[in-house]
This record gives C-alpha cells, sequence and structure tokens, in this order.
C-alpha cells in the first residue's frame, strides 16, 4: 500500500468572477492558495487556513468542485469554491505575491495541472465534482 499525501486549495472569486492567485515564493509560480492537510484536519479547515496563512483573506468556502490525484507523487488535493469574508492581501513566507486576475488571466497563469482545477471550478454544477488525475505536467486517463 502506498503513502499518501492530501492538500486542500480554493478557487477563491470576488464578485466581478475575478480568481485569487498566489506567487509562490520558493519557484515563483502562480498558484492557488493551498496546502497539506494537517494530521486531524479536515480537508474543508486546511482550505481555509492555507487560504489565510497564503492572501491575508479569511474564505467562506463553497462546495468541493474537484479530487486531483498526482499519480506519481501520491498527493490527492480537494478544490473547493470560496468567497472572500474579510481581510486584505498579505504577504507570508510562503508567498511572494497575492493578485486578484480575470479568469481567463489566471488559467493562463498557473501551470499546466492547474488549469483544470480553476476550469472545474468555474464550470461546476451544484452537487458536482471533477475527478481527475495528473503525472505533475499533465492531466491522464
Amino acid at each position: 500500500m502506498g503513502n499518501f499525501s492530501v492538500s486542500a486549495a480554493t478557487v477563491t472569486l470576488d464578485p466581478e468572477g475575478w480568481v485569487l492567485l498566489i506567487q509562490r515564493q520558493d519557484n515563483g509560480a502562480w498558484d492557488l492558495p493551498g496546502g497539506v492537510v494537517e494530521l486531524g484536519e479536515q480537508p474543508t479547515e486546511a482550505a481555509i487556513r492555507e487560504t489565510s496563512e497564503e492572501t491575508g483573506f479569511l474564505v467562506e468556502l463553497g462546495p468541493l468542485t474537484g479530487v486531483y490525484t498526482h499519480t506519481t507523487r501520491g498527493i490527492i488535493a480537494h478544490v473547493f469554491l470560496a468567497k472572500v469574508r474579510e481581510g486584505h492581501p498579505t504577504g507570508s513566507p510562503e508567498t511572494r505575491a497575492v493578485e486578484w486576475v480575470p479568469a481567463a488571466v489566471a488559467v493562463d497563469r498557473v501551470p499546466q495541472v492547474f488549469k483544470q482545477r480553476i476550469r472545474d471550478a468555474l464550470a461546476a454544477h451544484p452537487g458536482e465534482v471533477a475527478f481527475r488525475a495528473h503525472d505533475g505536467e499533465k492531466m491522464v486517463g
């Protein structure tokens, strides 16, 4: 039986439909706010905590829009639609920049395997959850 890591992230939208992105400190890549689910924590709690830590915004979660399996590293990521409850953009030791961008810009800016997460969140219908796999570079299956 293999080892898996569980993560959680948000596709956070403002009232105009712009997407909240972070620029990672470690590699400079643009990404959705999120991170590892800690022991004893639910993915919902991790999504809220990680978004707050990385962006300065406290979010209210909407539905789970996708579950994504990184087939080579054993990471299972839960992605939730979210909206801001309060706060203002602030960096963190993990975050170089925090930006609101139009959805099309967000999809263009993030690495290939994260594009689908944004698309799935924006297209989700109530009760619909996408289950997808990727190898770290491209979607598979």
